[in-house]
């Protein structure tokens, strides 16, 4: 891993607060959970499942929550009190590291950690749909992963990101806000730039990367109308764009990307996005049977319908779209998506119908299946210890 400055350093002999929180860290990991959150004056917490579970009996003080700032930061802390907010990558292990965001708050200082594989998942072992391989292939034109926050956007990216890499021989650079996996050149040149580190912002590295002889460009996320404008035209002058938005489903990430425009440049960008679009990935993390979290995933290809939709402002209906293309082209709605982990028996109905678009229609396709899965199955899937101090068995003495 290339050293930025936002990487974190090994804790120093004199530190009191980095072993602690390696600790928290050690436990979120071996318990299979996300996200650690430490607060001041508050006990740690813990993502499992998805669930947020209180995991020490003991309270961090406001003054140890000020030393682990300066302990993690290191020389960045400085930045940290001026801007009240950081991000910044804390590497745990070689296999493991750390995306955190420290910031102020009433009590003093709180931090989040989401833990981040070193080693990057295949599209296989994420079980993503067998569909989402044909996006490695994709010559030019603009891909979007969507999703809520801690949906695993980042994750698929790197999974599609990874193959392209063992594939294809191709000119990559990412632009991430931080960098959070990290990947070796193997047939692909691969150039990696954090926000702030090295580069100042997102739409500036964009229009600089179309003058760095790339053939596909990630952007870690298009959060306003320059970096989604540039990130169009550099899909409409042949290069291959990967991007993010904080979208539920594919309607709706069309909807966003054109409604961010002033009235009089939206018609444009519509006949622009129906040119370029080649995919849309839109996931939910659900919860399993077994405990566990799967990715439920709305597949769109920009097939000659879909395009026409686009072209109309016909949004409404892409959601049918999606299922009429299902065996043809492998879209699917997330609808879809639900049925067939239902059916795989991997979730409940009752997960099934939380998570669905249209309860009702999903609730009747599921009713006219010829399957051996209990309609009735009940449960929600999620682990919950019997106690949830110190589930990470670490009590004080």
């Amino acid at each position: 891993m290339s050293q930025h400055e936002n990487t974190a350093p090994d804790f120093h002999p004199d530190d009191v607060m980095t072993p602690k929180i390696r600790r928290y860290m050690k436990g979120l990991i071996e318990h299979g959970g996300s996200d650690l959150h430490v607060k001041a004056n508050a006990q740690v917490r813990a993502r499992i499942n998805g669930d947020i579970i209180t995991v020490t009996k003991e309270k961090i003080t406001h003054d140890e929550s000020v030393r682990m700032a300066k302990e993690i930061l290191r020389g960045r802390f400085d930045e940290f009190v001026e801007n009240k907010e950081i991000d910044f990558l804390y590497p745990y292990d070689e296999k493991t590291h750390f995306r955190g965001n420290m910031f102020f708050q009433m009590d003093g200082v709180s931090a989040v950690f989401r833990v981040i594989p070193a080693r990057i998942a295949t599209i296989d072992e994420l079980e993503l749909p067998e569909a989402v391989h044909k996006l490695t292939d994709v010559p030019r034109g603009l891909v979007l992963v969507t999703g809520v926050t801690g949906s695993g956007k980042s994750t698929t990216l790197a999974a599609i990101i990874d193959e392209i890499n063992r594939k294809h021989k191709k000119h990559i650079i990412t632009i991430e806000d931080p960098i959070e996996f990290v990947h070796e050149d193997r047939k692909c040149l691969i150039n990696q730039r954090s926000i702030g580190q090295d580069t100042l912002s997102f739409s500036r590295a964009l229009r600089a990367a179309l003058r760095e002889d790339p053939d596909i460009i990630l952007v870690g996320e298009m959060r306003d109308v320059e970096t989604i404008d540039t990130a169009l035209h550099a899909a409409e002058t042949g290069h291959l764009v990967l991007s993010t938005l904080h979208t539920l489903d594919a309607k709706e990430t069309i909807n966003r990307t054109i409604s961010v425009f002033p009235p009089e440049d939206q018609n444009r960008v519509r006949h622009t996005l129906a040119s370029v679009l080649q995919g849309i990935l839109s996931q939910r993390l659900v919860k399993t049977v077994d405990g566990g979290r799967t990715a439920a995933m709305e597949i769109l290809f920009n097939t000659s319908y879909i395009q026409k939709l686009i072209l109309e402002g016909r949004d409404l209906e892409i959601k049918e779209a999606l299922d009429a293309g299902t065996e043809i082209h492998g879209t699917q709605s997330f609808d879809t998506a639900l049925l067939k982990l239902y059916k795989k028996g991997k979730i409940s109905f009752e997960e099934a119908m939380s998570n669905a678009t249209s309860p009702n229609d999903l609730k009747l396709r599921i009713e006219g299946l010829e399957t051996n899965i209990d309609a009735g199955q009940s449960g929600t899937g999620v682990y919950i210890p019997e106690n949830d101090s110190d589930i990470f068995g670490l009590k004080e003495d």
